[in-house]
């Protein structure tokens, strides 16, 4: 491809794949941090107006922003890692590095679906065996590919649970619980709520790590690492830290003083 081309072709993606995530992630953070709190207050005649105009219309930038973040993040991926030369260096060659990750993002949610159906009712535990297959995932990317593509690699991993989330689990049990509400089909069982929930609350907070792996290329002091990946677990860590620092200031009084 003509260098001139792919820099456009970067340009141009890498705009929409910003402006896409800033519709997907404000929206998660929006019903994570701020509608959490307001639904609270809701008696049953407010839930009945309020919920069918309000919730439909704020999943369909919510969902469309996840599908899209997640496509122009792969174009993306192809265009900078795959024919940009980087996993050309790689011991698997560029078709082998793209497969390699390809499949770590796809095998990943499955992985990670299957623990949490296991383990919903188990959150403490389910986070601490995600935690620890996330830093083996990233110290088994670090024996094979360079410290650049390992970050992207777990940014993409990351976005890659997130949008299946939103598209498999959160957007099909949203769906049942606002036609519960509207009276259109029987009301969602508590366990469907629940789901939408747990999934919600898991990608507020992969979101924190997730941003920082999409800007970690700008840093090789951090990825190019011998310890890159004990260092992008401890990202992950403190990323949780910020989320759930956020998630107790919404529910404390400040954020509903004017």
């Amino acid at each position: 491809m003509d260098p001139r081309m792919h820099e456009w072709l970067n340009a141009a993606f890498r705009w929409l794949h910003v402006i896409a995530g800033v519709m997907w992630i404000g929206h998660l953070w929006f019903f994570n941090f701020v509608n959490a709190q307001l639904a609270k207050t809701y008696d049953a005649d407010s839930k009945k107006k309020v919920v069918p105009e309000l919730m439909p219309r704020a999943l369909y930038f919510f969902r469309w922003g996840a599908a899209y973040t997640l496509i122009t993040g792969i174009i993306l991926f192809g265009l900078v890692y795959s024919m940009g030369g980087i996993l050309a260096a790689s011991p698997h060659g560029a078709g082998g590095g793209t497969a390699l990750v390809l499949v770590v993002w796809v095998v990943g949610f499955l992985v990670y679906d299957l623990l949490w159906k296991a383990m919903a009712k188990s959150e403490t535990a389910g986070a601490a065996v995600s935690f620890a297959l996330f830093t083996a995932a990233a110290f088994g990317l670090s024996r094979t590919l360079d410290g650049r593509t390992v970050y992207i690699t777990l940014g993409g991993l990351l976005g890659t649970i997130m949008a299946s989330n939103v598209w498999m689990r959160i957007w099909p049990s949203q769906r049942k619980i606002i036609a519960g509400i509207k009276g259109t089909a029987p009301a969602a069982p508590p366990e469907v709520a629940a789901l939408a929930g747990l999934r919600s609350k898991h990608n507020t907070y992969m979101s924190m790590p997730l941003m920082f792996f999409m800007v970690a290329n700008h840093f090789p002091t951090i990825y190019g690492n011998d310890y890159g990946w004990a260092i992008s677990a401890g990202f992950v860590a403190a990323g949780f830290g910020i989320a759930k620092f956020l998630y107790d200031k919404s529910a404390a009084a400040a954020p509903a003083q004017f």
